[in-house]
């Protein structure tokens, strides 16, 4: 798995890339087709104080590219309920890609 980790205005220290790459570590547990993590943090110039803070992730799966985006006045929340976000994309997709064993229509005998 590639992973990158950049921010726009803002300085991405090493604990806060530990702590991204500890969260996103969860989806790699669950779904191992993992292939490009690319995470972008940034800090927006808003009035809005309680949604400055921003996270958005793109994950690129083996068929698939799943987005989540997430805002907090929290840096550290909003990689949270972003990991949260991309766990429940990332489940979502591998309970559609399995084969649940269907037998197709034609190859029926009755």
């Amino acid at each position: 798995m590639n992973l990158t980790i950049s921010g726009h205005h803002l300085e991405v220290t090493p604990a806060l890339r530990g702590y991204v790459t500890s969260k996103l570590d969860r989806i790699t547990r669950h779904f191992d087709q993992v292939v490009d993590v690319k995470v972008l943090l940034t800090v927006d110039n808003m009035t809005e104080k309680d949604r400055r803070q921003r996270a958005e992730c793109n994950v690129h799966v083996k068929g698939r590219d799943l987005f989540a985006e997430s805002s907090h006045a929290d840096l550290y929340a909003a990689v949270d309920e972003l990991a949260d976000k991309l766990d429940r994309q990332v489940g979502r997709y591998k309970t559609k890609v399995q084969d649940h064993q269907h037998v197709t229509a034609k190859r029926v005998v009755s």
